[in-house]
């Protein structure tokens, strides 16, 4: 090619298995394109960047591609290749030279929906994680600061809950096998301070959904984290009588195993990494701990309602100055009759959703 070719922008992106050029060029009617194992040739006449005139360019591919099976669609509005890569694997960048011509731009909207290219929509990130984040930042000369620091919190604050739930499990194993049954009235003694900083940092969870740092509703973090509140603070930390029953162990323990998991998957997650194991626990071991755990709950409020009835602790009664009534053993009891068991059911049945979505997914994957 001549230096003083016109050159028009060029789109690229990629699956695992193809490379697609968007040629920006209009008009075109007989474009001269020859494919070659590393080396693509594109010349024609059309109206680019520079108005109509003839456009051309060479690519030399940082991999081989297999030119019989080219794909080359004219339109009105541009020219594309699809490519077939004869090493089906993620390609670092399209050229053998580390240095991209100005003309050669990143095709982020292909990057993110394969339409095109697959009879099934696909998100390219979950074959290649990080990779649209990188390629951005190369493209936009942006080092993406906010979203680094979003993702090092994220990390950080899955790490702290990891470590703090991982240390209750740990506490209560090693006390019940030094003392037995006699250790499981000393649980909360023993772990309680910890599962107190473990539950004032969980509260963040309603807010991350609200400011974009996760995805979802807080409604489910609202349900879960207020949940598990009312259970610890109101039933078992301000009510000493109940701190000591054996159900507190089973409770705690139960709550910790299910966290010791989830987190680990989390911080692995901030960074699109994952282990096949540990995402298997995150979706089968509430299997059996799920009941468990609503069970240990049930009955700390069913064993809590007459404390509470004793000390009025939480209850609004009249008269008073704003002319309002609550009396919270009602409303315990109201929970345990009409709510407990659809709350449990709703649980499981997002946990059991969650989790077919999860490894059918996976098994379409592979």
């Amino acid at each position: 090619m001549e230096s003083k070719t016109l050159s028009p922008f060029v789109y690229w992106a990629q699956t695992e298995k193809e490379i697609t050029l968007k040629i920006d060029l209009r008009n075109v009617k007989s474009p001269d394109i020859d494919v070659q194992d590393h080396v693509i040739y594109f010349n024609a006449v059309g109206v680019g960047n520079q108005g109509q005139n003839t456009y051309g360019f060479q690519l030399d591919l940082m991999y081989a591609v297999d030119p019989e099976a080219t794909i080359e669609k004219v339109t009105p509005r541009n020219v594309e290749l699809r490519l077939t890569k004869q090493d089906p694997k993620f390609w670092p960048r399209l050229l053998h030279e580390n240095l991209k011509p100005a003309w050669l731009k990143i095709d982020f909207d292909k990057w993110m929906h394969e339409e095109d290219l697959q009879d099934e929509a696909r998100d390219i990130l979950e074959d290649f994680p990080g990779l649209y984040n990188k390629m951005k930042a190369s493209e936009t000369g942006s080092v993406l600061k906010p979203e680094s620091l979003k993702k090092v919190y994220l990390f950080l604050y899955n790490l702290w809950l990891f470590v703090g739930f991982l240390y209750i499990v740990v506490v209560l194993l090693m006390r019940y096998a030094s003392f037995g049954a006699e250790s499981l009235e000393g649980s909360y003694k023993a772990v309680g301070w910890m599962m107190h900083l473990c539950f004032l940092t969980q509260f963040l969870e309603i807010l991350h959904p609200i400011v974009g740092y996760t995805k979802g509703s807080p409604f489910e973090a609202i349900m879960q984290v207020c949940g598990r509140g009312v259970v610890f603070f109101c039933l078992i930390e301000a009510e000493p009588r109940m701190q000591t029953k054996p159900v507190v162990f089973f409770l705690f323990f139960v709550w910790s195993i299910i966290e010791v998991v989830r987190y680990p998957f989390y911080m692995l997650r901030v960074y699109n990494m994952e282990l096949g194991l540990l995402t298997w626990l995150r979706y089968s071991l509430w299997i059996p701990l799920y009941p468990v755990g609503f069970m240990c709950e049930g009955i700390v409020i069913l064993r809590s309602i007459p404390y509470v009835e004793e000390t009025e602790r939480f209850s609004v009664a009249l008269p008073n100055s704003w002319n309002f009534a609550f009396h919270f053993p009602s409303l315990l009891r109201i929970y345990l009759l009409f709510f407990f068991l659809p709350a449990m059911y709703k649980m499981m049945n997002h946990m059991y959703n969650q989790r077919l979505k999860k490894f059918s997914r996976r098994s379409t994957a592979d």
